[in-house]
């Protein structure tokens, strides 16, 4: 993080922008020697490495993101910037000059994805070349000023030994998990913003055969997957003149060409879930997505208004969910910002009502609980030809 004076970096930036030559390496070193003078070697170094990142990178937050503990940066405004370091959000003494300088670098962090960011498309959502997630609001939608959201993922993906040793994960679930994935059933991961649905999901695909071709479809690439064979589809906004737009759902159709193992959709949002689904109705076993859910009690409830959007009639909803999708894996954030594996449930349809309901197999609220769908799954995993877990058969 910069230690050099903010008044002395906004001089420098001034001169430069009322010199028009703020992209101009020559020019820039001259205007910090100019301001350094007397300061001496290294602290004219560091106000250029200062400057440089207020021109071109993230500004007094290049350093938070280059950190590996953190996971997610938050600014609200010119004098709020909170961090996330994995126990929890805490706010850091770290200002900007003023709102402008928030806007400034939110435009250019846009820009630096390809994005238009201004007060005619005053939101964005999209992913900086070096893989952060940044999502950005100017007023006026934003009423305190220009807010930022940078998510920041790890560079090597975590696997389910790791997850299972920083304590996110019990050894009986990740037993469970395993096998899901040997047996090829289609689930999905649910779970609140930030519980950790997407580095569960890059862990459990890195379990899959190798031989197997993974085709990935995102709205913006986030997974990481440790796996031999992964094609990779990113959606893709509308230019300025509103045209060229590639949504979720064209890509969910353009994977069923692609001869996929297995189709995995980062997160269902919206009508794309339908697609997904009929996806995992066609020989694609193994299909795997996100949603947000409170509880696995509540992923029908959340597919069903989904499958709705798009147009399928609830009755329909669940038989498409009954026969495409057959486990529900949540993730919880506790107070203490550990991200746990807490419920594994099979989706069962009742044959009278024909809809579609979730019941827990296993349980973590401190000690595992065996719960009565744990036979159930079991009996999913033979029918696959896969050894069922010990803790489902007690």
């Amino acid at each position: 993080m910069s230690t050099a004076p903010i008044e002395l970096v906004a001089s420098v930036r001034a001169e430069l922008i009322a010199g028009g030559a703020s992209e101009d390496t020559e020019s820039l070193h001259a205007a910090v020697r100019r301001r350094s003078a007397g300061l001496g070697t290294a602290a004219t170094l560091e106000l250029l490495r200062a400057v440089q990142a207020e021109l071109t990178g993230a500004g007094p937050l290049a350093g938070l993101l280059a950190d590996p503990d953190v996971t997610d940066v938050l600014v609200n405004g010119a004098d709020e910037v909170w961090v996330d370091r994995g126990a929890g959000l805490i706010r850091l003494p770290i200002t900007f000059a003023n709102d402008d300088e928030v806007r400034r670098l939110a435009v250019r962090l846009a820009a630096a994805a390809g994005r238009r960011l201004d007060t005619g498309a005053p939101f964005v959502d999209a992913r900086l070349p070096g893989g952060v997630r940044l999502h950005a609001v100017l007023p006026p939608i934003a009423v305190s000023g220009a807010c930022l959201s940078l998510r920041v993922h790890r560079q090597r993906p975590l696997t389910l030994d790791a997850l299972q040793a920083a304590g996110g994960l019990h050894p009986a679930f990740a037993e469970v998990l395993r096998a899901l994935v040997a047996a090829r059933l289609s689930f999905v991961v649910t779970g609140g913003a930030g519980s950790g649905k997407t580095t569960l999901l890059g862990a459990l695909l890195a379990e899959a055969d190798p031989r197997e071709r993974l085709v990935t479809v995102e709205d913006a690439a986030e997974l990481q997957i440790d796996h031999p064979h992964v094609v990779r589809l990113e959606a893709r906004p509308p230019n300025v003149e509103g045209a060229g737009e590639v949504t979720v759902r064209d890509l969910v159709r353009q994977a069923l060409r692609m001869r996929p193992d297995r189709l995995i959709v980062g997160e269902a949002r919206g009508p794309e879930l339908l697609d997904m689904l009929l996806a995992a109705n066609t020989g694609h076993d193994g299909s795997v997505t996100t949603l947000h859910a409170n509880g696995v009690v509540d992923v029908p409830a959340r597919i069903e208004a989904l499958a709705m959007l798009a147009g399928v009639e609830r009755q329909a909803a669940h038989s498409l969910l009954a026969s495409a999708l057959s486990v529900a894996v949540h993730l919880q954030r506790a107070g203490d910002g550990q991200r746990r594996v807490t419920e594994i449930a099979v989706l069962v349809r009742d044959p009278a009502a024909g809809l579609v309901a979730a019941e827990p197999a296993l349980l973590w609220s401190g000690e595992l609980q065996v719960e009565p769908g744990a036979r159930r799954l079991r009996q999913l995993l033979e029918s696959r030809g896969v050894a069922a877990p010990m803790v489902l058969c007690e």
